[in-house]
């Protein structure tokens, strides 16, 4: 357990010390996009990479401007081996993203713990093409370090922090898994939800700190389980529910 917390906080730490400037890239973008009382979609096609994408959707303390694309090819819910085989297929993502109608008008936010996946980067071009601006989420050094080769890659080969507008790097290291137990071949003990998690919600808080900055106060979502949450939330749900699908 220590050991594991210690990885953790360590990782954590990189992406606070050596992300800031990303960060505050990602936030302006998103703050812009709140300003003008506008949604900020985030996908994270991939089995694990889509519980980023809930992280911050319809989240206590979480921002009401942002709509999640629940696409369910990659969720593990409809089985594990499908999610790996449709993230891992060529112009998946492309159809996601025109069936969500994304235009100049809006921000996508792409997650996903290693940057490579066929469907992440098919969203993250066709989002390109139709005017869409990107944020993405994911670690560099993994991308850069799986082979051009790998079955999960996009058949261009691409990695996510070079076909964004702005790449915000999570460290998550090959593999994803830190931990080495004496006896067992494997590493055992992932991080990448931890380092998504962590880095999307910082996003958001700074995202938000930005509005306030400009006398802007976003509505965001309190916990219904909290006293008073369902009444606080009630009072916005009219300005969503039409205009965020999965709401």
């Amino acid at each position: 357990m220590s050991e594991y917390l210690t990885a953790i906080t360590a990782l954590l730490g990189r992406i606070e010390a050596e992300e800031g400037e990303s960060i505050a890239a990602a936030a302006q973008l998103m703050a812009e996009q709140v300003a003008a009382d506008r949604l900020i979609q985030v996908y994270g096609p991939g089995g694990h990479s889509n519980l980023a994408a809930q992280e911050i959707f319809f989240r206590a303390g979480g921002l009401m401007h942002v709509s999640a694309i629940l696409d369910e090819g990659t969720l593990l819910s409809n089985g594990a081996l499908r999610s790996m085989a449709v993230e891992r297929t060529p112009g998946y993502g492309r159809i996601v993203i025109e069936n969500a109608g994304l235009g100049p008008d809006d921000l996508l936010l792409l997650v996903n713990a290693y940057g490579i996946n066929a469907a992440l980067i098919d969203a993250a071009l066709t989002a390109r093409e139709r005017g869409v601006r990107t944020i993405g989420v994911s670690s560099r050094d993994h991308a850069d370090q799986t082979a051009k080769a790998h079955p999960a890659r996009h058949p261009s080969g691409a990695n996510l922090h070079e076909v964004v507008d702005v790449a915000v790097d999570t460290k998550v290291p090959i593999g994803d898994a830190v931990i080495e137990v004496a006896g067992m071949p494997e590493r055992v003990a992932a991080v990448s939800t931890f380092a998504n998690a962590f880095t999307l919600n910082t996003m958001v808080l700074a995202t938000i700190e930005r509005l306030i900055e400009h006398d802007v106060v976003p509505p965001v979502w309190r916990s219904g389980n909290a006293p008073g949450g369902d009444e606080a939330n009630a009072a916005f749900i009219g300005r969503f529910r039409e205009r965020v699908r999965w709401l």
